[in-house]
């Protein structure tokens, strides 16, 4: 059973990327065009379970299977599209996870929206402050239904998502 850990913001994790990143690099080379830190851990002062959410972008996803076994050699757990078409996850840590990787090729929309919401955060404190408080309240009340986090979390991040693009768009 998967525990829902909540912790403040780490220093840490901004070096953990980039080791992280390094990998990624080493692994899929002249196929990358760039790797994005993504999620709660990219967020100074947002607190977050402590997995890294990193977002390498590809040329193409053709033919990029081929590197599954370079990602396992490293630790990663090979998963495929797990559920988002034009997406490959791979993670890391079984139950206590440690990196969730979302491979995708340039020109995903999916890209934009992961950038657009981590930076708007970035920009908006009171955003953080807000967003931290709900997931923190979340993982009190359900520290062993990762679903009913997620779930408690849902109708706060798709309002926000639309907070960032708007900000986005008027930037």
């Amino acid at each position: 059973m998967r525990q829902v850990i909540v912790t403040p913001y780490q220093a840490s994790w901004s070096e953990a990327f980039k080791q992280e990143a390094d990998r990624l690099e080493t692994i899929f080379a002249e196929r990358l065009l760039t790797v994005h830190h993504i999620g709660s851990t990219s967020v100074p002062g947002l607190s977050a379970k402590p997995i890294l959410d990193i977002l390498p972008v590809v040329d193409s996803l053709e033919g990029i299977e081929t590197y599954n076994a370079a990602m396992e050699a490293i630790g990663y757990e090979v998963k495929g599209e797990f559920g988002m078409p034009g997406r490959r996850y791979y993670r890391k840590g079984g139950d206590h996870r440690t990196h969730h990787v979302h491979l995708y090729a340039s020109g995903n929309p999916e890209i934009t929206r992961h950038v657009v919401f981590r930076d708007y955060l970035r920009e908006h404190p009171q955003e953080v402050e807000a967003y931290s408080t709900i997931k923190e309240q979340l993982a009190n009340h359900h520290p062993e239904d990762i679903s009913a986090y997620i779930a408690g979390k849902d109708t706060f991040v798709k309002e926000m998502e639309q907070r960032a693009f708007a900000w986005w768009l008027h930037e």
